[in-house]
């Protein structure tokens, strides 16, 4: 479960990134969701790492779903916080807006509780079952 989650958010991721990296009315510049070159390539290499640990190292997906969820929610909260609805600089690397901030807020809760609630695939299964006890008795 915890792989599957881990390849959707970061398929979502990049394909955000790659999205805002093209002319669009809904990520961009002059878009809904306000994200200059620097938020895209922020989104695309989330979603790589998410899409990297998924395939090489999925026994650490719920881990890294928590990671990237909380950086992604704080993002959006610094966002809220320190950026005008209409649009500025959050932390002077990275253009934003108030509905990019919520939107990041909501993706970022997400991930976070998608990790939070997933069970590891690694380590997490019952060994497998013998069809011959362990101790066998002779009965005489």
């Amino acid at each position: 479960m915890a792989k599957t989650l881990t390849i959707i958010f970061g398929v979502i991721l990049v394909l955000l990134g790659l999205l805002g990296l093209t002319s669009n009315s809904l990520i961009g510049a002059n878009a809904l969701f306000t994200a200059d070159t620097m938020y895209n390539v922020i989104h695309f290499v989330l979603g790589v790492i998410l899409l990297g640990v998924a395939f090489w190292a999925s026994e650490s997906s719920p881990f890294w779903l928590k990671v990237i969820g909380a950086v992604t929610f704080l993002l959006g909260l610094l966002g809220l916080l320190t950026v005008p609805s209409a649009g500025g600089s959050l932390l002077g690397i990275a253009y934003t807006n108030g509905a990019s901030d919520w939107l990041h807020l909501v993706l970022g809760a997400a991930i976070f509780v998608a990790g939070m609630y997933s069970k590891g695939d690694g380590g997490m299964t019952m060994p497998p079952m013998s069809s011959t006890p362990s101790n066998p008795q002779r009965i005489i």
